[in-house]
């Protein structure tokens, strides 16, 4: 056996000398003489899948991870042999595999770049306390090579030099560097020489990355059981991988509704009804724009999911229809403990369904959540995933509620060390049966899919709004997400900017913050800059714990309720623009907020920039992070780019000074942009929209913006009545072309575009309108000289 003197002294195995290699159909097994197997499956051309196994056999293949809807199939597939290794190609990759030790090199196949490379490779530790393997993998560090995703951990974007662990956790008022918190997704992507790789380990063990913090020259990833199973995902952009990852593990079943993309506001509690009502009128009174209002644990009765506290909300149907009157939709919260009271009805039909965890003696598992003693339902079971779904009937057909979010689904438990259950307890794991140990990270996941499953039956033919505090890879199918519970600071400000980037990179693009912080109370001026943050987060919510005051948007004075109301305008103006982005993300898988290295990898600069970030395609953001501030430096990425406030054209590559009172922010549009916006509405749906704003910003050059649209909630879209208008954009000195370009049988309401053109270097002295010269009098609206046209044009020529 080839082993590491060192590492066989620490309890490491290794594989030995290949001995067999068999082929089936798309995977390839390569036998060693001590039994063990390397199945690699060639998922796509620039998807490969390695297994391992150290006894001859594999266990039942089973992901919770995985769609069934992944693209699979390759164009070509080569495989060859030599002394020394066995050689695959396919028309992305050159996979070599050496027959000593069964280590792996990839190669990029157009100019055959080694891409990754083993280390040690494979290699495994018995596990005398559980059973089973500690399984290992490490590949060899590259120059300049660096790490990017896994999820939302509370550190800088660039995982390089750092180590972390996958093992959901309860995390209250985390700071910079906890680890391990709410989320696991053991999946990153490394880059370097210009060219991007991602490696899902797709194993729901307690796991580890170390990203050359223990050796400087070895990247490695762990697990405490389970099998070593990992995809390696080829670029060679950044966005290539997280599409190929996402569409791996899932994009969302569904686009959201429309309204889930407005403002919501939340707070640990809001009740009785009187309460709930203030707050919503004065949302109106104030005229801040607000979609949606949250119902925290208080509006139950003792805390039982799935009841009511009559005493504070005698006629919960009524308020939700009252409210909805209004504009606002209603958000409950349901947690997954279900106290022990033999008068509960949830409580009563599960115990007797034998629907609750247990431990591996035969007990309940039992622990203290919110209502007291609870058991937990084994959501690993898919008769109480469809149990649990049919609980939400009441809730949401009968009384009408529009959206449920899942806390506490670590699961968290009070008052015991480890803070969740006891690795002995038992679980189901859809007929493979496990213990906590395997099903713990999946945990939160199953819940949230059965919330899925009764809000989608229960709310149609409107689509369901689900959002989760706990997750592992692939949950992004089934809901939406926040960061858990943070702090009123400015360095949670930092943290919430860099998790909403990282899950967005990480495959989980509908993500947002608790704005303003849930722990503690910020002052006035961290409670706007993080607004100004958050409106451009995919998931826009104010939600804190109500223990330190009041936190909504006219609670601290005048002058930050004015400025909260600017930014959250533009939040709704830029709803077709988001929506679109949306669509990109349901369509392709391609990400809603694109760090500056996945907008730029080949810059260097962008490979440890952390604060900017591009919001859709075409819009840079960067928030103000640090108090008392009148601006601050950030990077423009390559390009040209206008400033939003002023017009101002600048070039991209360098740092540059940015104005930012406390009124603004630094946001800038590509040059060559088309960005759609609305007119403000108090909630979507309050107006007819008649005309749609196209800010056109002028580029010498071309580019492409998009457009999509539909009924805004429902599912016709799946049947092609969707609007999506492709606008191309060639400018010249004299001359500025808008084609369009459209598909869909959706009849869009709007009759109109406004066209708001931003740097155009000429005088216009003529138009044409589908190859028809028009008087500009006809096009243009006298007050602002925005030129109106018919929604469907199919070019325009703006000539000077």
């Amino acid at each position: 056996m080839i082993v590491n003197t060192e590492l066989e002294q620490k309890g490491n195995l290794f594989p030995s000398k290949i001995i067999n290699f068999s082929k089936d159909v798309d995977t390839l097994y390569f036998t060693a003489e001590n039994d063990v197997v390397m199945q690699m499956r060639i998922v796509r051309d620039s998807v490969l899948r390695f297994r391992y196994t150290t006894t001859g056999t594999f266990e039942k293949d089973f992901s919770y991870a995985i769609t069934k809807y992944a693209s699979t199939g390759y164009n070509h597939l080569e495989i060859e042999e030599d002394n020394e290794k066995y050689i695959v190609t396919t028309s992305k990759l050159i996979c070599h595999i050496a027959k000593e030790n069964m280590k792996v090199q990839l190669y990029d196949v157009k100019d055959n770049t080694l891409i990754n490379e083993d280390e040690l490779g494979f290699h495994w530790e018995e596990s005398y306390e559980f059973g089973g393997n500690i399984v290992k993998m490490s590949k060899t560090v590259n120059e300049r090579e660096s790490y990017f995703g896994l999820g939302d951990k509370p550190d800088h974007l660039n995982l390089k030099g750092k180590r972390f662990q996958n093992w959901v956790t309860d995390s209250y008022a985390y700071g910079k560097d906890t680890d391990p918190i709410y989320k696991a997704i053991p999946f990153y992507t490394g880059l370097h020489h210009n060219k991007a790789y991602g490696i899902f380990f797709d194993n729901t063990f307690r796991s580890y990355f170390d990203f050359a913090h223990e050796r400087r020259n070895v990247t490695s990833f762990w697990a405490q059981g389970g099998e070593m199973n990992y995809y390696f995902i080829y670029g060679p952009q950044m966005q290539d991988v997280v599409e190929n990852y996402t569409d791996l593990t899932g994009k969302p079943h569904q686009l959201p509704p429309l309204w889930a993309l407005g403002y919501h506001q939340c707070k640990w509690s809001y009740y009785p009804e009187s309460k709930v009502k203030e707050v919503t009128q004065k949302f109106r009174d104030l005229k801040i724009p607000c979609d949606a209002i949250y119902l925290d644990i208080d509006y139950m009765d003792g805390f039982r999911c799935f009841t009511w506290n009559k005493e504070h909300f005698p006629d919960p149907k009524r308020m939700v229809k009252e409210l909805a009157a209004d504009g606002f939709k209603t958000v409950a919260i349901i947690d997954p403990g279900i106290k022990i009271d033999k008068e509960y009805s949830v409580f009563k039909e599960a115990l007797d369904k034998d629907y609750f965890c247990k431990r591996a003696d035969g007990p309940y598992m039992k622990g203290k959540v919110w209502p007291g003693e609870c058991y937990f339902p084994d959501f690993t079971r898919p008769e109480v995933r469809d149990w649990w779904s049919g609980l939400f009937k009441e809730l949401i057909e009968d009384i009408g509620i529009k959206g449920v979010w899942n806390d506490m689904n670590e699961p968290a438990v009070m008052e015991v060390p480890n803070k969740t259950f006891p690795d002995d307890v038992r679980h189901d794991y859809d007929g493979n049966p496990c213990s906590h140990r395997k099903a713990h990270n999946v945990y939160g996941m199953q819940m949230a899919r059965a919330t899925y499953q009764g809000l989608k039956k229960f709310n149609y033919p409107k689509r369901p709004f689900v959002i989760t505090r706990a997750a592992y890879s692939g949950t992004q199918r089934y809901t939406s997400t926040w960061t858990g519970d943070n702090v009123a600071t400015w360095e949670h400000l930092w943290i919430a900017n860099v998790q909403a980037q990282r899950m967005a990179m990480s495959g989980f693009s509908f993500a947002g913050s608790d704005i303003g912080g849930f722990a503690e109370q910020p002052q006035g001026e961290l409670f706007t800059r993080w607004i100004q943050l958050g409106v451009f987060h995919p998931f826009c919510r104010v939600h804190s714990s109500g223990d330190h005051g009041d936190q909504e948007p006219w609670a601290f004075d005048e002058d930050v309720t004015d400025v909260v109301r600017k930014f959250v305008e533009l939040r709704y103006q830029l709803l077709p623009y988001l929506y679109t982005a949306f669509w990109n993300l349901v369509d392709h898988g391609t990400p809603l907020l694109k760090s500056l290295v996945m907008f730029d990898q080949e810059d260097h600069q962008t490979h440890y920039r952390t604060d900017e970030f591009i919001f859709g395609d075409q819009i840079l953001v960067c928030p103000i992070q640090e108090p008392n501030s009148k601006g601050r430096r950030m990077y423009i990425p390559r390009g040209e780019w206008y400033n939003f406030w002023t017009d101002e054209l600048v070039e991209g590559g360098k740092e540059k000074w940015v104005d930012a009172e406390i009124d603004s922010m630094p946001i800038f549009v590509k040059a060559g942009a088309v960005i759609p916006k609305y007119p403000v509405q108090q909630y979507v749906g309050e107006k007819k929209i008649d005309e749609v704003t196209l800010d056109v910003y002028y580029t010498e050059g071309k580019e492409r913006s998009q457009l999509f649209d539909d009924a805004h909630d429902g599912y016709d879209y799946t049947k092609g009545r969707y609007s999506l208008r492709t606008f191309k954009i060639t400018g010249k000195p004299k001359e500025l072309i808008i084609q369009q370009h459209k598909e869909g049988k959706y009849i869009c309401e709007y009759e109109k575009f406004r066209l708001n053109i931003h740097g155009l270097p000429f005088k216009i002295k003529e138009i044409q309108l589908d190859n028809v010269t028009v008087p500009l009098k006809d096009v243009k609206a006298s007050a602002s000289g925005d030129i109106i046209v018919d929604k469907d044009f199919s070019e325009i020529h703006i000539i000077g």
